[in-house]
Parts: C-alpha cells; structure tokens; sequence
C-alpha cells in the first residue's frame, strides 16, 4: 500500500508538487476512536512527502482544528493547495462544524492555510467562502443533512487572468435528492472570492460530486470525481460509485454529469491524479470499505492512466 498510518484512518487527499517532492496532504483520525465512523467528525490533516509517488515519509498534523463552534471547530476537511504568483503556497481547505454530537447535520466552509515551503503552516481567521443562500441549496432548505459546500479545488485560467474554486454543492432547485452540482467561486488575487452560478445542472444522477479535480492529459483538461453507491440517485439508482471521469473543454465552462463515466469502483474512493516527472498520470485513491469488512483506510499505489480513443481516462487496472 502506498501510505498508511498504523494507528490512524487514512482517507480522502490531495497532493502539491514543488518540483523535487510530491507533496501529499492527507485525512486521518485515530484509530482509538474504536467505530470508523467517527472518522469524519475528528478529521485532521497529516502531510508527507515522496519523490516517486510510492515511498512516503510523513511529517505529521499540518494544523489543528479550530476552536470549538468556529467554522472549522469539529474538523479540517479535504481541499487543494495552489502556489501564488507572490511564491506563497495557499491550501484551501474545507471546515467542518458539525451541530449535535448525535447527529450527521454539519456546515461545512472553505478556510485557507498559508506556508512558504508546505511544511509550516499559518491558519487565517475564516471562513473566506460560505455557501451563498441565493444560488446554493443550505441547511434546512431541503431533507440533506448537511450544508454541502466542501472540497474546494483552485485553479488559475489565464484567458480571464482569474483564480476558480470548484465546489462540492447542491442546487436549489430539482427532485430531492438528485440536486448534486459543481459549484463556482471566482477571484482576482485568492483573497477576494466571488460566488458564481453552479458550473452544472441537478438531474445527473448524483446526489452529491465529491473531490473534484481538474488536470490536462495529453492535451485535454479532465475532471474526475467521486460518488459513491449510496448517492448514486434518479437515473443511476442501482448502478455502482466510485471515482468517475468526464473529458471536459476549456474551464470553467458547462459541465454535463450526465456523461460522467466510472473510472475505478468504490473499492477505491477519493481519487486524485498526479503526473510523475516523465509526464505520465497516475491515479492514487484511499483503500474503501468493502462489503462485509471493518474500513482500514490508506492510500494506494500508483495506477497507470491511459486515455482511450473517446476521450475518456481508462485505469489499467480494473477494479
């Protein structure tokens, strides 16, 4: 297995190149905690590095949670980290505060880590993005049990010389629960944000798209994302989640969930790609639960990643 703590649950990631290391931020919670369900309340955030996306040494927590009922309180969620045009790394992460300790009801709002080398962190008073009430379904407005607003992946386009953050999010509007969407936030300088409409319509079939992360491979920008089985609603009740894949044009632009494809099988959960230092992609995932076994989490080794005559990323390994 690629990275795996012995007393900790290892899960959802995302990873940063400096040009010498991979960089990789990680979720973990103790293992003490005895149900893994738990997991996701106690969340932190762990960071290590490798050279060939196999070995890894581990640095530890990056930062701690926040203070108890501020936006990041109960836990540090899944994010991404962008460097600046000032040399600043910036990790846009997503705070967890959830209401009841009995209860799944969370609101979940992106905060932001600073560092000059991705091994020290300064925390910055936050939240900088909540979901917008005008254009986002929040929580109460329908039966979800969560302000879904979580997962922010940050990007620059240089045809419009602006910073884009692409959400997990719910509409407003649509047959409950079928309400999954790519949501948009826009900015000059990573500082001031901007909310913009949802980047896709509800009806995919996904009650919610977790992790989104956009990449180009051999010429060609891709999204891949994740759903799991259980959210898998309307027109794909019944079949089976995983990480999905979708080709897409030039970003941000309208994307059609409808065409999404299942890349892995949710044996494997929270994909990521990362392009080793010869170009070629690979993609890591966290080791799901699987039917009928306890979830022991990590992450693991690289799978190669070839893009198939449609357009469409293709694992070499079939899961």
């Amino acid at each position: 297995m690629g990275f795996n703590l012995p007393d900790h649950w290892v899960w959802d990631f995302w990873l940063a190149d400096d040009g010498e290391q991979h960089h990789l931020f990680y979720l973990h919670a103790p293992k003490s905690l005895g149900n893994p369900d738990l997991r996701h309340r106690n969340a932190r955030i762990g960071h290590a590095t490798s050279a060939d996306l196999r070995t890894w040494t581990n640095h530890g927590q990056a930062f701690d949670a926040g203070a108890p009922g501020s936006f990041d309180g109960s836990a540090t969620w899944t994010g991404s980290v962008v460097r600046g045009p000032d040399g600043l790394w910036r990790m846009f992460y997503t705070g967890s505060r959830f209401l009841y300790p009995d209860q799944f009801a969370n609101i979940e709002t992106v905060g932001l880590a600073t560092s000059p080398d991705l091994f020290t962190w300064t925390k910055q008073p936050g939240p900088i993005v909540t979901a917008d009430a005008n254009l986002y379904e929040t929580l109460g407005t329908s039966s979800w049990p969560e302000e879904c607003w979580r997962d922010p992946w940050v990007f620059f386009q240089p045809a419009d010389q602006r910073w884009h953050m692409l959400m997990t999010a719910r509409a407003r509007h649509g047959t409950e629960p079928d309400r999954g969407v790519m949501g948009h936030v826009s900015s000059p300088d990573l500082i001031t944000w901007t909310h913009e409409v949802a980047l896709s319509e509800p009806g995919a079939g996904f009650a919610h798209l977790e992790v989104f992360q956009l990449v180009e491979i051999d010429g060609r920008n891709q999204l891949i994302f994740c759903c799991d089985t259980a959210k898998l609603v309307g027109p794909r009740a019944g079949q089976t989640g995983g990480v999905w894949s979708l080709p897409v044009g030039d970003m941000p632009g309208p994307v059609d969930f409808s065409q999404a494809r299942l890349l892995v099988n949710e044996a494997l959960y929270a994909g990521r790609i990362a392009i080793d230092r010869a170009g070629a992609p690979w993609l890591l995932a966290f080791q799901n639960q699987r039917p009928g076994e306890a979830f022991q989490g990590g992450i693991s080794d690289p799978i190669a990643l070839v893009t198939g005559a449609d357009g469409y990323l293709i694992a070499e390994r079939g899961l």
